[in-house]
Formats: C-alpha cells, structure tokens, sequence
C-alpha cells in the first residue's frame, strides 16, 4: 500500500556502514534534519480479499532505484499487499544519517513488523532492544553473534549461485582473464567473489581473477565505471559486479568497451541486453515476503538467524527464472557455447545440492575449500 507522508525528525549522526550480501548504506554527513519519506509510488493498493488485519514497513538503507537488492525487497512488499492481509509501507531513506530516525518515526506509528533491510546490525539490535514488543526482521545478512529476542534476521547465502556463474564465466571467457567489482572487503560480500573464483577456477584452472573492492562506497556509478574499465585495461573481459548501485558503472563499463558483466541481486540482464551474461539473484524479495507471512500467520520467532540459499530457492540465476536476452543478444560465438554450459552449470548445481562439492564460504575462511580458493593468486 502507498502512502504520503514526510517525517521531519533529529536526527542522530550515526557513522557506520550496513555490510549487506551486496549492497550497503553508504555514510551520509551528520545532519540536525532530514526527512523520512514514504515510498509513494512503488507498491499498488492490496488485491487480496480479506482486510488487512496486519500493518508492515520497509525500512530501505538508500532510495528506491538500485536495481538491485532495494528494489528486490520492494517486490517482496508489493507481492505481501497483493496476497496477504496486511498494509505494507516502504520507508525510504538517504543514507545511515536517516536510519535511526526512520526506526523510530516506525515504531511510533505502531507497525507490527518492522523490516530493517541493511541496517547497521549496532543500531538494529539496540533499537530492538530498546523496544521487546516490537518485532523487527532484517530481510539480509545481520552479521552479529546473537539477536534480541524480538528481531528476526535472513542469512542469504550467495557462495553457492556464485559458484554456478564462475562456471558460467570460466566457460566463456576469451582471455582466460575475468575480473569481480566488489563494494566492500567483508565476509557478507567475500561469499560472492570467492564462490566466483572458486567456479572460474573448476572449469578453468588457469584463469586469472582479478578483484577490486570499493571501501563500501555502493551508491557511486562513476567509480564503479573507472574501476571496471581499469580491469578491462588489464585484459579481463568479463566483470562479476557485486556493489549495489555502483554496480551499475561496471555494466555501462561493458557495454562500452563491448565486452561483458556479471549482474547481482535483482535480474539485471536487460540493463544492457547482449552486455550481461546472466544475474546472480539474491533475492530479498523472497526474504521479506516469508518474514510478514511469518507474522500473518502467527509463527513469527525473533531472536533466531533463518539461512536460505540455493536449496531454499532464495539465491540463484537469473536463466533459472526465464531470462533469455543474452541468448537473444550475445555474439554468435558465445550463444553457441551456451547449451553446453547451461548442462554443466546443471551438473554442478545437482551436486552442490547433494552435498557432494563443497563451495567456499566467505563466513567460515578456514574450511579446506576456502583455505584453497583464497590461497590461489
């Protein structure tokens, strides 16, 4: 459900950064005042026949817009409105100046869910704690060690979809040189380029990895642009983009050197068709639809972390969902090879589920297989 309304609250200078799967809430300058803004445009009136007996909201790091992991979890309200008996709104901010005061202006209108997407996790957990009768869920990774007994957190593993499209990408690379833009050094993020690495490498041992990160700075297409093309200037000729709206430089990158990219989160392909190969899909749409229908149906349990990946459906590609532009806009020599690699990816995923190859996980570097992708130059 939509809804005007702009809160004019004090702010409360907080200088952190959310390590998000992908994305993260880029540090805004300390401000006195600025206003909480209620998504207006984004999510339609509920066609779902009951009332809603439920209010929900959405609490988004940066703007609407990413095409990314913000517009994702903006499709999990919109499917909420349309299916369950609840009033969901999405709260838009600017950056993590806004985000305590975005929690707050939520709790005083009384919403019996509040999702906290990229929070910092210091922020979440105290305001939580703060406040036990209200329930809070953070649709991605909160990485903290123990949670409020009234916070519900998503770990959404990436390692293993990541791992397909290094195969995907080892398998099409002209250079034998391929590259990955990461929006920050931390172990959320490092889930997705070491299972990349770790798939270009299973089906290219020879290959070059090349990865840049940048300082969580995740709202800077330009950066993400220089950044790409200087790994292009080395010779990498595809470019896994893990860095939110950032990652959009890397894409406009590719098509203009008319190389190729790698999108995230959301189904990017089309951002320039024949320039993307395939998304890797974290999808936090899935994560905050499954936390309001939790409190719907009176089965909604804080204190606890919930991890959905590849098995759950809550990660994935985007050629899993019906994606055929790069297929339809590819060059001609590489459509042709993909037949061959959708039957590899095929094979490889049938035996990430059976348990019988084990992907790095960014979380845990000490496993053999982490200790072996992070070892090689």
């Amino acid at each position: 459900m939509k809804k005007s309304l702009k809160v004019v609250l004090a702010l409360v200078a907080v200088v952190v950064f959310a390590l998000n799967g992908c994305a993260a809430a880029t540090e805004a300058p300390a401000a006195t005042q600025a206003p909480v803004v209620v998504a207006d445009t984004a999510v339609p009136a509920p066609v779902a026949t009951e009332a809603p007996k439920y209010k929900c909201a959405l609490i988004t790091p940066n703007p609407l817009g990413d095409g990314s992991f913000i517009d994702a979890a903006a499709r999990g309200i919109k499917q909420a409105n349309a299916e369950l008996p609840v009033k969901c709104d999405i709260i838009e901010t600017n950056g993590v100046s806004e985000h305590e005061a975005a929690l707050r202006s939520a709790i005083a209108e009384g919403y019996d869910l509040i999702l906290a997407l990229a929070i910092d996790p210091t922020l979440l957990t105290n305001i939580a704690t703060e406040f036990p009768d209200q329930k809070f869920a953070s649709p991605s990774d909160l990485l903290v060690d123990k949670l409020p007994s009234n916070l519900l957190a998503y770990q959404i593993d990436v390692h293993e979809s990541s791992f397909l499209v290094g195969v995907i990408v080892g398998s099409l690379t002209r250079t034998k040189t391929v590259g990955a833009v990461v929006g920050g050094d931390a172990p959320g993020l490092n889930q997705f380029y070491d299972g990349y690495k770790q798939g270009v490498l299973a089906v290219c041992p020879d290959c070059k990895v090349l990865v840049s990160y940048l300082g969580f700075d995740f709202s800077n297409p330009t950066l993400g642009l220089e950044t790409a093309l200087g790994q292009y200037d080395k010779g990498a000729d595809i470019i896994y983009q893990v860095a939110g709206r950032s990652g959009e430089g890397v894409i406009q990158a590719a098509a203009q050197r008319k190389l190729f990219a790698i999108g995230v989160d959301s189904n990017q392909d089309d951002l320039q068709p024949g320039y993307v190969i395939v998304s890797s899909l974290k999808k936090t749409d899935a994560t905050t639809y499954d936390a309001i229908k939790l409190v719907t149906e009176g089965k909604f349990v804080g204190g606890q972390f919930l991890e959905k990946g590849l098995k759950d459906g809550f990660s994935g590609l985007s050629w899993d969902e019906g994606s055929t532009t790069f297929e339809k806009n590819g060059p001609a020599d590489m459509v042709a090879k993909l037949p061959a690699i959708k039957e590899l990816v095929a094979s490889y995923k049938a035996q990430i589920l059976a348990g019988t190859l084990k992907v790095c996980n960014a979380v845990d570097p000490t496993t053999p297989e982490c200790v072996a992708v992070i070892a090689h130059p």
